[in-house]
């Protein structure tokens, strides 16, 4: 860990231009880089807070050919929609760039042609999935198929998102083409690649020897589980019609893949930002007196953590990160958050019922953040937050120190008298709560940052309800001078103590306080004349509104009907009825043999989530049957049940079991799995269905 540096470059994951943002983005990254950076920047560090929308990826193709339009048009309007999002939220970027800009591809050819010029990469002729009918090469994220490791039957070329487990498309059982549908087959098509494996010592001692001790454990883990499951070879080319060219002869129609093109996003932005302000950008990349670090989400971990770093290692001119605090995910009443389900709180919305209420969310996300497990988001904690924190704690200890020196003394400082002994302490703990905080701001911890804030006003609220001053005043008005100088200098350390998580509100008791240039965070501790006698404040106004029952009502029932229509959407698109196959003939038919059954015993397969082994009284014996149904049924709920049993299937060995018939199913039009039986009294196991 990088003591004492001469200056900070900051990068937030650069989000995609296929939507919006919504909270989970706010909580895993951006609010956590933000309150980051502008803490560095109350304490006079010299830093570079830079992002910029990620344009290349195949989520934009895909999205354009959702939508029929190009995948510039994508781009231009989410790109739009992001950036006045990250405004209106007071995420304090220096630079917000676009990798569609000129100076991003110029910066990301010139990094592949280094690599490339020195003999980084390696060049193979590979099979990959290609869909004829489209003619065209399939991007990962274009195939879908059966995951080999869980069975889902909806995982990506790239991922599994059911299991987590990191696919290659070739690997998908009966993969299909997202495109026409088509069953794709393997091509040869020449990339080039990065040899991870290469690095694998670099990264050993890098990563596992020398971050250790400083790097959150779930980052170390998944790195540390990456290296231990060997690297190999990466490619970094792809056959694809959008995007940067690969800038080699021999290369024609093919681009830099996403994952290598994106990160070099942080430092075109940084380019960009140094041409616009005059400043050399070198140095916040290549001298070994910056700090560098990565705020991120869980799923992006590999491609800081071990992929960027092994091409800056292998480019040779640029500094590694410090740090990559990467979060865990945010969800939403319960449920993942999903941007295709429209299971989300999208910021652009947000402020639209919630105008001039961007704080409270900044800080109800900060106080619930994800930084060590996945956290739920709830609107009646959101309520909570606001009503028992921001406005009774906070809010009414700005008020009430603002109320009353209006009131006594026509909004003008009062000239202390002699400080007793309590005014002495509360002062000390004031001076230090800046090293408090700065101690949990600088290990990643911003809840714990964000609590002690909340402190200092608590520390505000206990001292005027102690000392009482509006009793004190009838007998004794010199000492209420004092108690009211004492309070509104903690009144002045909350305006900049505040400040990296509540922008808006710091902003806001400034000009009530009439601070004209902000305090530096030093300042609090060094000086306990933040406000001196005689100077004048404002008038009063209320920092935080009560938000009631009914307006997060709104937001509870706005969830409900998204739910409601996401089952309609599901129901609608199962009662498509499946077209007829073709005809058989009677004889066909008749070889089946299909009988009523009884489940007598059930339990769940070791290690699969998907398999439940079956005990079942056909009427002819008693048989095992391994049944794919553990995910909507309990092994205890169907003992007794009756079953449809196809008896004379060949049997199959499934994870060491023998499998020796099959139990017939259907689904309703909810998805739900629903057994095929007979419901008539008195039908014994053993009857045949003819």
């Amino acid at each position: 860990m990088l003591e004492n540096p001469t200056r900070y470059t900051i990068t937030a994951a650069l989000p995609y231009t296929n939507g919006p943002i919504h909270i989970g983005h706010l909580a895993g990254v951006y609010v956590p880089s933000d309150i980051y950076s502008r803490y560095l920047r109350l304490q006079g560090r010299d830093v570079l807070f830079v992002c910029g929308s990620d344009e290349h990826g195949v989520a934009i193709s895909m999205k354009a050919k959702k939508e029929g339009i190009t995948p510039q048009e994508v781009i231009d309007k989410y790109d739009g929609i992001i950036r006045k999002s990250f405004v209106d939220f007071g995420i304090s970027f220096d630079n917000y760039s676009r990798t569609s800009a000129k100076i991003h591809h110029e910066t990301a050819s010139e990094f592949f042609k280094t690599l490339y010029d020195k003999g980084d990469f390696i060049e193979e002729v590979t099979e990959q999935l290609y869909d004829a009918k489209a003619d065209q090469f399939l991007a990962d994220r274009f195939v879908t198929g059966t995951c080999p490791k869980c069975g889902n039957e909806e995982a990506y070329g790239d991922q599994c998102e059911k299991c987590g487990s990191t696919l290659n498309a070739t690997d998908l059982i009966n993969p299909k083409s997202t495109i026409t549908g088509e069953t794709p087959v393997l091509k040869s098509t020449k990339h080039w690649f990065l040899p991870l494996d290469r690095y694998d010592a670099f990264l050993k001692e890098w990563i596992l020897e020398g971050h250790k001790n400083d790097w959150k454990p779930n980052v170390y883990g998944q790195v540390k589980s990456w290296i231990d499951g060997g690297l190999e070879p990466r490619a970094v080319t792809r056959d694809l019609d959008w995007g940067i060219d690969v800038p080699v002869a021999g290369a024609e129609g093919k681009k830099l893949y996403v994952w290598f093109d994106a990160p070099i996003g942080y430092i075109s932005s940084s380019k960009e930002w140094a041409a616009r302000e005059g400043k050399n950008w070198e140095p916040y990349w290549k001298d070994q007196g910056t700090k560098l670090v990565h705020f991120i989400g869980k799923d992006n971990i590999v491609f800081h953590c071990i992929i960027f770093p092994a091409m800056l290692k292998a480019e040779g001119s640029y500094i590694l990160p410090d740090n990559v605090p990467a979060n865990e995910f945010l969800n939403l009443e319960g449920n993942k958050l999903s941007t295709s389900k429209n299971w989300a709180v999208w910021l652009h919305e947000y402020l639209e019922e919630f105008p001039n209420q961007q704080d409270v969310l900044r800080y109800a996300l900060t106080s619930n953040a994800p930084e060590t497990k996945d956290n739920d988001f709830t609107w009646k904690d959101f309520q909570a937050r606001n009503n028992n924190e921001l406005v009774a704690i906070f809010g009414n200890f700005i008020n009430r120190v603002v109320v009353l020196t209006n009131k006594y003394y026509n909004g003008i400082v009062p000239q202390p008298n002699e400080l007793s002994e309590v005014d002495e302490q509360t002062l000390a703990e004031l001076q230090a709560y800046p090293a408090v905080i700065s101690s949990s701001i600088e290990r990643y911890r911003f809840r714990e940052a964000l609590g002690e804030m909340m402190n200092a006003a608590r520390l505000g609220n206990k001292y005027l309800a102690d000392e009482e001053p509006w009793k004190v005043i009838k007998d004794n008005p010199e000492r209420v001078q004092t108690q009211m100088y004492v309070a509104l200098q903690i009144a002045a350390a909350l305006s900049t103590l505040c400040e990296p998580f509540l922008p808006f509100t710091a902003k806001k008791l400034a000009r009530i306080l009439k601070i004209e240039e902000p305090l530096n965070w030093n300042t609090i501790t060094e000086d306990s004349d933040l406000l001196v006698a005689g100077h004048q404040i404002g008038e009063a106004e209320l920092l935080f509104a009560k938000i009631e029952d009914e307006a997060i009502q709104q937001q509870i029932d706005k969830l409900e009907a998204t739910k409601t229509a996401n089952k309609a959407e599901i129901a609608s698109s199962l009662a498509i009825t499946e077209p007829q196959k073709e005809a058989i003939q009677f004889e066909d038919f008749a070889k089946m043999d299909l009988r009523v059954g009884t489940i007598l015993e059930a339990e769940k397969m070791p290690k699969a989530n998907k398999l439940l082994i079956l005990k079942v009284d056909t009427g002819i014996d008693v048989r095992t049957i391994v049944s794919g149904i553990a995910e909507s049924f309990a092994p205890e709920d169907i003992i007794g049940k009756k079953v449809t049993v196809l008896v004379n299937l060949a049997p199959r060995n499934l994870r060491g079991v023998e499998s020796q018939g099959m139990i017939l199913m259907t689904t309703n039009a909810e998805g739900k799995l629903v057994f095929v039986n007979p419901d008539a009294e008195g039908v014994g196991n053993g009857e045949t269905i003819n």
